[in-house]
């Protein structure tokens, strides 16, 4: 049993995040729907939380309505394997009213800040000469998706 789970409260999106998600992971599912009935807070029938894993780690999405949004201050990191995983997931979580940030972080079209990084960036970004770290550096802050071959040859 997973002692934590991240919690995401929507605005009336709950079910729409949800899908998108679990299907950009493997080990990915929507667990449970739980549906708002006659005289609640959200039209009968809409969603009122979304059980879903990603990775196989559980999450749980409320629709709550439109009091509830999100910040820049949470994001979901996800390592990636490899550029063509950081350019996939750009693609995806950006497309349909998503924007790209800097330094791999974007917000998908629910308004969620999403950081899409190297699994290697720490290392990506050091070197034992402190002008290259630096070039590394100031190359990631100008980056809106991270690219490898560049922090690789800065």
């Amino acid at each position: 049993m997973q002692k934590i789970t991240t919690f995401l409260t929507f605005k009336d999106q709950a079910e729409e995040a949800a899908t998108l998600y679990t299907s950009l992971f493997k080990d990915s599912r929507i667990i449970n729907v739980t549906r708002y009935g006659q005289g609640m807070p959200m039209p009968a029938g809409s969603a009122m939380t979304v059980e879903f894993e990603l990775a196989g780690q559980k999450y749980i999405a409320m629709n709550g309505g439109p009091h509830f949004t999100f910040t820049d201050g949470i994001s979901l990191q996800v390592s990636c394997a490899n550029q063509a995983e950081i350019d996939e997931l750009w693609v995806k979580l950006t497309a349909n009213g998503g924007q790209p940030g800097r330094c791999g972080w974007l917000k998908d079209p629910f308004g969620v800040s999403w950081q899409v990084t190297p699994a290697n960036l720490g290392q990506l970004l050091q070197s034992p000469e402190p002008a290259r770290a630096q070039r590394k550096m100031a190359a990631m802050l100008q980056m809106q998706k991270i690219d490898i071959a560049a922090l690789e040859n800065a």
